[in-house]
């Protein structure tokens, strides 16, 4: 602070005398004040405390402004850019210009006033001046290394940045207007660029994007009358055939930049523009940036494009077009209550430019800049979409050549397309119609592909379209092509036809099938022309391949609406025909036979199709399955997707049992429960050797409850087998109260393109989680619950004494008491004891467990002996307990 009250003092003297001085010795006490001054800010961190910086500000500018004149005065233009060189440079005997420099460069970043005073010392025309031949004539001089040195560097910064901060403010443009060369430097980037001084092309750009964005309507009136836009277009359209794309870019879009920022003052700069050509001349020079390396002139071409943008809201009246809205329609869309928010197009011009690009180029920059460049123009006002598809329908055109852009093109263009239905909530019909055309064309299989996905997308948005793909002939289409297809995949079954079902083409059909479910889903009238094109056979062929089947049991759901009997028929059908290895079509047809078992009137279709000895079936072929360790086929399977199979089978026979006395009477009638006990018994984790097992007194015993905690939630070991067994025992459980088709214990997969088949899976290792053990045991502790299916009571008792392993006896007959005790406690209620008593539980458990009857000391004897009198005593009938 000291330090300043000193400089404070000392520049108070000097005003004082100043008056006094002749100019000479004035001026030398002015340049032996600004080494301190300078001092002082180094020391003080940048921070300025002088109550005159104003008044030294504009002696200082003054002093700069002179010493500039005078060096240029009379000289060439070479001999002066030298003599400006000597002057600001920062070594050698004469520092005056360069100490002149650095005190504008910092007084120039202080505060607002202070600029005025820089300002309007002369020196933003001085300084243009200097730029203009700094850029215009450029000087072989280098340092030693052959490179521009250090101190060049420097000067050039500390000139550039006095200028950027001068000529941001208004008052500094028009400061400019008293030369001429503003309009001189902006011609010569127009004409000079290819000989202009390199260093000095980036730095010149900068300024002059400054001058454009403070541009003044004095300033716009004295480009105007200078022709200097007309000029440059000149100038450009000579460049454009000559010079590289990327310089002939970053040229144009600084003439460019006065042009659109001059806008909202006047109509002038824009109207010369449009006058001299200038959209042909951009037009030209975008086409030439065709094939440039990633990143080469990007940033000047984007800004050019950007510009482009912008000037299609430039315009002086409103485009007026009358609504051609076709119907129908999305029920939400009104095209009346369509808001203008006054960022319309107006210009049609400058639109037609990039529209012409996309027409003319096959770029992927190129064109996936026009199309970002419409988005952003529907993004500015729903309108314009419909101003611009209602004069130059540059969407409908461009579908017609969509096909010849390149494939990420494409995906962008069809995404533009989705946006019109998802985002303005508008149908295009016209589009539509040539979209459909394209994908009934199939030029390019990947552009196709990309259409159907787009059509896809709005076909789920709302049921309308799926009527207007009907009446389009969209459906028929597709149903053709899926004939097609069909075919081909029958007539090749078990071979390997090379190049079929490969990429994009098993893309393709995978899509179309997703397009079928979409239009098929809630539409009966749908549903009813697949099936009247006779569809069904052909359909169901797809069934084989995983990533064609979520769609193909979509279809076949929404079959089942109309018929029951021939869903049931075909997907029964194709259980029972799957092979042993088949693991995971068996349950995606299981899952689908579940989703359509909710509905109870498919209970009886699915009787009368063999649904149940169906399902039993595939019990059956699981034999040997769960042994431990695997044999055979099941090797190569993991043991999870295997007791995945098993819930899902009963959850199937469960949910088609549900509420149904007529398919309950058929399972009992038929023995279906013995069938599934002998099932699940043959499976490997269950005992069948019928070995007597010697009676053991236990150690200790445990409910069912803490047995499956200490089984599957604590570190204890617990054999495969074991593991096994409790969790079909767990289904039965569910199964007896009627809930085994509610519960959810296996992760959801479904396969996409791409992805390796479940069934094409090698060895265990991806399938060896076990399923989710969540809240396991308080199920078992539940207490009191009612007996739905006594028959599934049953089955568990016929699997009770194959709850046995060789080398694990005491384990064994630990988890057979715990297994009786829960028996016990399921028909302690006397409502479930009547339950059972319709049942033939009571000769299960006499034929079953005769051992444990027979021998006293057998572990099961007692509890077995309690739960056949707890149901003999609600026995009806004499006989039954005889």
């Amino acid at each position: 602070t000291l330090q300043w009250e000193t400089l404070g003092r000392q520049f108070v003297e000097y005003e004082q005398v100043a008056p006094f001085l002749i100019p000479e010795e004035q001026q030398r006490r002015l340049l032996d004040f600004l080494p301190l001054f300078l001092k002082a800010w180094e020391q003080s961190a940048g921070v300025i405390v002088f109550p005159n910086i104003q008044l030294l500000a504009s002696e200082v500018s003054k002093l700069l402004t002179k010493e500039i004149k005078r060096n240029l005065n009379g000289k060439p233009a070479e001999e002066a850019r030298l003599a400006l060189e000597q002057l600001l440079q920062q070594k050698g005997e004469a520092e005056d210009g360069c100490l002149l420099l650095k005190s504008v460069y910092l007084l120039s970043q202080t505060d607002l006033r202070t600029m005025w005073n820089i300002i309007g010392s002369g020196l933003p025309a001085a300084l243009m001046q200097c730029l203009y031949l700094f850029f215009t004539f450029p000087l072989k001089k280098t340092s030693d290394d052959g490179e521009t040195s250090e101190d060049d560097t420097q000067t050039q910064e500390m000139l550039v940045k006095i200028m950027l901060n001068m000529y941001r403010e208004e008052q500094g443009v028009e400061e400019l207007l008293a030369a001429d060369k503003l309009q001189s430097l902006i011609i010569a980037t127009a004409s000079l660029w290819d000989q202009c001084s390199h260093s000095w092309k980036v730095p010149t750009g900068r300024v002059l994007r400054t001058i454009s964005k403070a541009q003044t309507k004095n300033s716009i009136v004295y480009l105007q009358a200078v022709d200097c836009i007309k000029i440059a277009i000149q100038n450009l359209f000579k460049l454009a055939d000559t010079l590289p794309a990327c310089d002939v870019c970053e040229a144009a879009s600084i003439v460019l930049c006065f042009v659109k920022d001059s806008y909202p003052i006047s109509s002038a700069l824009l109207t010369e523009f449009e006058n001299n050509d200038g959209y042909q001349l951009l037009l030209k020079i975008i086409l030439r940036c065709e094939g440039l390396q990633q990143n080469e002139g990007d940033p000047y071409l984007d800004e050019i494009l950007d510009m482009l943008t912008c000037l299609t809201t430039c315009g002086k009246t409103e485009l007026k077009v009358s609504g051609n809205i076709v119907h129908p329609q999305l029920p939400h869309f009104d095209f009346e209550q369509t808001r203008s928010s006054g960022m319309t197009v107006k210009n049609l011009q400058a639109f037609q430019v990039l529209q012409s690009i996309f027409q003319k180029s096959n770029d992927q920059h190129l064109c996936g800049r026009i199309l970002a460049a419409i988005d952003t123009i529907w993004a500015w006002d729903t309108v314009n979409f419909f101003l611009l598809e209602w004069t130059l329908q540059p969407i409908n055109q461009f579908t017609d050549i969509i096909h010849f852009k390149p494939h990420p093109v494409q995906v962008q263009f069809f995404r533009l397309v989705e946006s019109i239905v998802l985002d303005l909530s508008y149908v295009p019909h016209e589009i539509l119609k040539k979209v459909q055309y394209l994908i009934k064309e199939n030029v390019v299989p990947f552009c196709t592909l990309t259409a159907l996905r787009c059509l896809l997308s709005m076909t789920k948005k709302d049921l309308l379209f799926s009527d207007i793909f009907r009446d389009s002939g969209l459906l028929g289409l597709l149903l053709a092509l899926l004939r097609k297809q069909a075919k081909i995949l029958r007539k090749s079954a078990g071979t390997h036809l090379p190049g079929l079902e490969e990429g994009t083409e098993k893309e393709l059909n995978a899509v179309m099938l997703k397009m079928v479910a979409a239009l098929t889903v809630g539409s009966v009238r749908n549903t009813v022309v697949l099936k009247d094109y006779g569809m069904v056979p052909y359909i169901k062929i797809f069934l084989d391949d995983e990533c064609y089947r979520s769609a193909t049991l979509s279809i076949l759901e929404q079959l089942s609406v109309i018929n029951y009997e021939e869903y049931m028929s075909i997907i029964i059908g194709a259980l029972c025909s799957s092979t042993q290895g088949e693991l995971h079509l068996k349950l995606d047809l299981l899952k689908s036979l579940l989703r359509i078992l909710e509905s109870p009137k498919s209970h009886s279709a699915f009787r009368t199709c063999s649904g149940f000895n169906g399902l039993l079936s595939l019990l059956s072929d699981m034999e040997g399955a769960l042994q431990d360790p695997p044999s055979g086929l099941w090797t190569a399977v993991g043991q999870n997707c295997i007791l995945e199979l098993v819930f899902y089978t009963l959850q199937g026979i469960t949910a088609a049992l549900h509420l149904d006395p007529a398919n309950s009477n058929f399972f009992q009638r038929h023995g279906l429960f013995e069938k599934m006990a002998e099932d699940l018994g043959s499976l490997g984790c269950f005992w069948t050797q019928g070995e007597r097992q010697i009676p053991l007194s236990l150690e200790k015993t445990r409910t069912f409850a803490e047995f499956l905690d200490a089984a599957f939630c604590s570190s204890e070991p617990f054999p495969m087998w074991l593991k096994n067994c409790i969790w079909i025992l767990n289904f039965l459980d569910h199964m007896v109260k009627g809930t085994l088709h509610l519960e959810s214990y296996f992760k959801e997969r479904k396969p996409e393109m791409g992805e390796v088949s479940r069934d094409d899976q090698e060895g265990p290792q991806a399938q060896e989680e076990y399923p989710s053990y969540a809240s396991f045991s308080c199920r078992w502790e539940m207490g009191d619950c009612a007996i739905v299916h006594p028959g599934a009571v049953c089955v568990m008792v016929r699997l009770l004494p194959k709850l046995y392993k060789e080398g694990h006896s005491q384990l064994s007959q630990e988890i057979q008491c715990a297994v009786v005790d829960h028996i016990q406690s399921l028909v302690k209620s006397e409502k479930s004891r009547q339950v059972m008593c319709g049942s033939d539980l009571l000769s299960t458990i006499i034929t079953s467990c005769q051992d444990a009857f027979r021998n006293e000391s057998h572990p099961l004897h007692l509890p077995l002996t309690r739960v056949f009198e707890k149901l003999a005593s609600q026995a009806i009938e004499p006989d039954v307990l005889r």
